[in-house]
C-alpha cells in the first residue's frame, strides 16, 4: 500500500477512535487504537529515533496548549471530570498521532509555512468542532473557542512542521558517514 495512503488512513482511524470512544467515556479504547496506529508508524519509518523525538515534542506542545485551552475554560471534555484543569490523555495522543503525518501525509506542508499556518487555522477549527458534534469536547462560547483554537493552529502547526524538517534534517547530518 502507497505510504501517504497508509500513513493518512490510520490518522483518520486513530481520529475517529479517539473522538467517538471519549464521547462515549471509554477514552482507553481510543487511544489504544491510537497507539496501534502510532507503532505501524514507527515500525515502517526508516529513522525511528527521529520521529519518536518528533512525537515527543508535539505531546509535550499538545499538552501544553490542550491543557491552556481547559484552564481557561474555553474547552471542556467531559471525560476528563476527574483533571478539569489539564488537557486528557487522549487528546495529547491525538497530537502525537497527528505528528505522524508531518513527515508523511502531509509533507507538503514544509513547501510553505504561510500554507501550514492557513491549513492549520482552519484545519484545527474544524477538527475540533467535529469533535463537538460527536459529543467529546463542548465549548464555553463557540465562537471564542474556534477563534482561539484557529489562532493557535495557525501558530502551532508551522512551528511543528518546521521542527519535523529540522529534526529531519539533524538526523540526516548525523547519519552520515565521515570522510
Amino acid at each position: 500500500m502507497n505510504a501517504m495512503l497508509l500513513n493518512l488512513s490510520l490518522f483518520k482511524a486513530g481520529w475517529v477512535a479517539a473522538v467517538f470512544a471519549a464521547a462515549a467515556s471509554l477514552p482507553v479504547l481510543g487511544t489504544a487504537v491510537i497507539a496501534i496506529a502510532v507503532a505501524i508508524h514507527l515500525w515502517r519509518t526508516d529513522e525511528p529515533r527521529s520521529e519518536v523525538l518528533l512525537l515527543a515534542m508535539a505531546a509535550a506542545i499538545g499538552f501544553v496548549w490542550e491543557s491552556l485551552l481547559v484552564y481557561t475554560g474555553i474547552v471542556q471534555y467531559g471525560a476528563n471530570a476527574a483533571f478539569a484543569t489539564v488537557a486528557p490523555y487522549w487528546i495529547v495522543a491525538l497530537w502525537v498521532l497527528f505528528a505522524t503525518t508531518l513527515n508523511v501525509g502531509m509533507r507538503w506542508l514544509r513547501k510553505n509555512l504561510l500554507i501550514a499556518g492557513i491549513f492549520g487555522a482552519l484545519g484545527g477549527p474544524m477538527s475540533f468542532l467535529a469533535g463537538e458534534k460527536a459529543g467529546a469536547v463542548s465549548f464555553s462560547d463557540a465562537s471564542t473557542a474556534l477563534a482561539v483554537i484557529g489562532l493557535g493552529w495557525a501558530v502551532l502547526l508551522p512551528l511543528l512542521v518546521r521542527y519535523a524538517a529540522r529534526n529531519e534534517e539533524r538526523v540526516a547530518v548525523v547519519s552520515q558517514p565521515a570522510i
